[in-house]
């Protein structure tokens, strides 16, 4: 029996920062993929795409979302109706965007850094807005972005920081 799971999240990403996938050939397409999740300083939870294996999201056996195209955009509302369906399926996590920015690192080595800097530096509005200096812990996944959640997630901010020192110019001296 095999399984093909055809919705678009994140978890791939793992398996280039923890090095179990070093290739590039193994790295280069969760790359390409995973930039489908990228927001201003966030990354989704699901791609806003059309799935074929449908994804429902039930509660009390009431169907809440369209299984064929699942991305739930918002993060508001009732907690059990609207806000727990989205929080996996397209609300926008600040700090799994480092994950993204780090694997870019490691798959493409120094001469990403400059890339990876203005990536991270996307994350600057939400830096300045909210709880200041800080990094909220989610967006929503659709435009505007709107920040939701706590307002100041110490891992969003810790990772933010982390992968900032990774993505440094290095400096070179010579004797």
């Amino acid at each position: 029996m095999q399984i093909i799971a055809d919705a678009l999240r994140p978890n791939a990403l793992f398996a280039i920062t923890l090095g179990v996938l070093t290739e590039a050939s193994e790295t280069q397409p969760i790359l390409d993929a995973a930039r489908a999740l990228v927001v201003p300083g966030a990354l989704r939870s699901l791609a806003d795409a059309p799935v074929a294996t449908p994804l429902p999201v039930r509660h009390n056996g009431q169907l809440l979302n369209d299984p064929l195209h699942p991305f739930w955009p918002c993060y508001e509302g009732d907690e059990d109706l609207r806000r727990k369906p989205a929080y996996h399926n397209g609300t926008a996590w600040t700090w799994l965007f480092p994950t993204y920015v780090e694997a870019l690192l490691l798959a493409h080595g120094p001469e990403a850094k400059t890339l990876a800097r203005a990536l991270l530096g996307s994350a600057a509005k939400l830096l300045g807005e909210g709880c200041s200096g800080h990094l909220p812990e989610i967006l929503d996944g659709a435009a505007p972005h709107a920040q939701r959640g706590c307002p100041a997630q110490a891992w969003s901010t810790s990772e933010f920081l982390r992968v900032l020192l990774l993505a440094q110019p290095t400096t070179e001296t010579t004797p």
